[in-house]
């Protein structure tokens, strides 16, 4: 399924991670033709990147423009999103690295988290450079989609991502997580 992507994205992979997990093997094609994908697999298979690869090659090749939120990536636990921001800054240093070796450009790419506890000035510069790649709960979700200024960063939103959404099912949160993707979809288009 590497095939399906950019000859340095499948060298990247294959070098670093060797072959695609069964997940991703399944899932790709499906992503690629921009279906809508439910992943169910343990721990460890390689469902997060699996979910934002095909988005990032995206925004390398240039495909989609950047300077707006292209990728929004919602989990209702803010620990697990600082992990997911850790986790996709190395892999997106790795392909510049090969990129820029093959001679070719690579775009500037931000990949910021937004929650409660994010400071005002850091929300003030989303703002005004609103990153490619979004990692937010489902509550900071609902407040952005509710402020006028904050939510036409959204605008531009490609793909949506929706992890761990099993701890809130039957709750509050659930709601909130429903909420919002009501509201992005006439948003985002």
């Amino acid at each position: 399924m590497l095939e399906l992507f950019h000859p340095l994205v499948q060298k990247w992979f294959t070098e670093k991670l060797g072959e695609p997990t069964d997940i991703q093997s399944k899932a790709w094609p499906h992503i690629a033709r921009g279906e809508h994908v439910l992943l169910v697999a343990p721990t460890g298979s390689g469902k997060t990147l699996t979910a934002f690869l095909w988005a990032l090659q995206k925004l390398i090749t240039g495909e989609w423009q950047t300077g707006q939120v292209r990728v929004l990536y919602v989990s209702p636990l803010k620990a697990l999103n600082n992990d997911v921001r850790r986790n996709l800054l190395q892999p997106l240093q790795e392909l510049q690295a090969c990129f820029e070796a093959a001679g070719l450009q690579f775009p500037a790419l931000s990949v910021l988290t937004r929650s409660g506890d994010t400071p005002q000035q850091d929300r003030r510069k989303m703002l005004r450079r609103p990153p490619e790649v979004l990692i937010t709960t489902p509550e900071s979700l609902n407040l952005i989609l509710t402020s006028k200024n904050s939510r036409t960063m959204l605008t531009g939103v490609k793909t949506v991502i929706l992890d761990e959404i099993h701890a809130v099912l039957g709750s509050k949160r659930s709601t909130h997580l429903i909420t919002a993707v009501d509201r992005l979809v006439p948003l985002a288009g």
